[in-house]
């Protein structure tokens, strides 16, 4: 059986991918380990044979290359958006690895651990293969290699354990408020009794609330942008609740018939945006009110529905409801392109020139004193990139965004790719050194490493007034694990992880990277 495994390495890989999410999928307390499960099955399957951890660098680079470019396009908005608001807690991330890499010196001199690997247990605990490489050159032997394989386990399951207690005890973050794309959206009917033009009703400036029907003397159409609303006229408002019940307070009162129940005069739809032209161009580009007479309320991208406002810029694959009067149906048809057969492909020449980019950007050597070069690696040049493409759109004809299932459809595969080859590649090394007494003690000191790094991390934020969700998007890229990011992703669905994850990733693997040389020639 092993001579088979051996000889078809891609029947290997495959194998611990698909027993692996059977173990992620068990329950073990409040943890499931989810695509981690990849991981440890790697790792038991190629300690029983060299062969098996053989010839798997390209597999590993690809998957993780995949992984990071797509929660970089996914992120890129929400990031620089957010950038000036997560500066305090990307200067305390700096602060925290430096402090950590104090504590894995000092406990690597208790425990009688060589420098060499306890760099490589540090670069483990926070899960950095970039760090790894840089300490191995550092180093010039193998030693670090030995650490890392005997701390990473420790740092996906310590961290994981971290972050679900954190998801389990939300706590209010007033400087950090849900976005609108985490709001539950409502609609009800109005009864106007203060009568007046629409931009005095409370949010409808801001874009919190927004109108769609109007009846006007028994007579249903599609509210106008710059309406002046009467005395007995009935509107539609949608937006957040709390939103809405200001909205209707100001006009007047509720009323329980529906006028969107009503099609007879005026339909709603969602339509797919599957029509390249459109990807990457705002609400207000469209003109949906001028063109066919109707407006747009709300935009549902993968499972959240977020409140449309004119500079929200569309993506391939959301689904756009529409207000619009009937018989204008086949021509929002063909603007928004409405095909699901079309969402579902990728762009083979966007996909391959954003993550070639990136991992040229990776390739890029910047010499440090001392002998010493820094690069980004495939792990952090993908993740730069696609943050940068996913802020920009599109580049002429070119749409760097994907859609949001095959985002996630290549996120998967690539998270599942790179974690099943690392634990193969890394089974050896750890069965030979894992139940020595030596090896008991790098295990303890990484554990120490990252449970110091991922409390402090944690109780830095609170203080700083971030969410949950950022708190544990930005630990998963603080220590620089996917399988921590998709373990938070399996549990709560808010744009704030992703951003969180995307801010702390690249920033950590560079810190790590300087210090990690430290820790091995101290």
């Amino acid at each position: 059986m092993l001579d088979l495994l051996a000889a078809a390495p891609l029947l290997t890989l495959l194998l611990v991918v698909a027993v692996g999410t059977l173990l992620g999928a068990v329950p073990f307390g409040p943890v499931r380990f989810g695509a981690a499960g990849a991981l440890f099955i790697g790792l038991a399957v190629g300690a029983l044979d060299p062969r098996l951890g053989e010839g798997l660098g390209l597999i590993q680079s690809l998957g993780l290359a995949l992984f990071v470019y797509t929660v970089g396009l996914s992120a890129g908005h929400s990031f620089f958006r957010d950038l000036r608001s997560q500066l305090p807690l990307m200067a305390v991330s700096v602060g925290v690895l430096g402090l950590v890499a104090g504590a894995a010196v000092l406990g690597a001199r208790w425990a009688g651990i060589p420098p060499a690997m306890a760099g490589g247990a540090y670069a483990g605990a926070l899960t950095s293969t970039p760090a790894l490489a840089a300490a191995t050159t550092a180093a010039g032997s193998g030693e670090p290699a030995v650490g890392y394989s005997l701390a990473y386990p420790m740092g996906v399951i310590l961290t994981i354990v971290v972050v679900a207690v954190v998801i389990s005890r939300p706590w209010p973050s007033p400087r950090d408020p849900e976005p609108a794309a985490g709001i539950e959206l409502v609609d009800v009917s109005a009864q106007v009794e203060r009568p007046g033009p629409m931009h005095d009703i409370p949010g409808y400036v801001d874009g919190t609330v927004r109108l769609s029907y109007l009846e006007r003397d028994g007579r249903t159409r599609v509210v106008d942008a710059d309406e002046h609303l009467e005395v007995g006229d009935r509107v539609v408002v949608v937006g957040g609740r709390e939103a809405v019940e200001r909205a209707v307070e100001h006009l007047g009162r509720r009323v329980h018939r529906h006028l969107a129940h009503d099609r007879s005069v005026v339909h709603f739809r969602r339509f797919i945006v599957s029509n390249p032209a459109l990807a990457g161009r705002t609400v207000r580009e469209l003109d949906v009110p001028g063109r066919f007479h109707g407006v747009v309320t709300r935009i549902r991208r993968g499972d959240t529905d977020v409140l449309a406002h004119e500079d929200l810029v569309l993506q391939l694959g959301d689904r756009v409801r529409v207000v619009f009067p009937r018989g204008r149906l086949t021509e929002l048809s063909e603007l928004f392109g409405d095909s699901e057969r079309k969402v579902s492909e990728i762009d083979p020449l966007s996909l391959g020139t954003g993550i070639a980019a990136g991992l040229l950007l990776g390739l890029v050597t910047v010499p440090l004193p001392g002998g010493v070069a820094f690069a980004l690696g495939s792990a952090a040049g993908p993740l730069v990139v696609g943050m940068a493409l996913g802020r920009v759109d599109r580049t002429g004809p070119v749409v760097w965004t994907l859609p949001v299932s095959a985002n996630l459809t290549l996120r998967q595969l690539g998270l599942l790719l790179f974690l099943g080859a690392t634990g193969l590649a890394s089974g050896q090394a750890f069965a030979a050194q894992a139940f020595t007494p030596l090896g008991l003690r790098v295990v303890l000191v990484g554990a120490a490493v990252v449970a110091l790094a991922a409390v402090a991390f944690v109780g830095a934020s609170r203080l700083l007034g971030q969410s949950t969700a950022r708190t544990a998007g930005a630990l998963a890229g603080f220590v620089g694990q996917p399988a921590i990011l998709a373990y938070v992703g399996n549990r709560m669905t808010d744009v704030r992880v992703d951003s969180g994850y995307a801010s702390m990733f690249a920033l950590g693997i560079i810190v790590k990277i300087l210090l990690v040389q430290v820790v091995v020639t101290v």
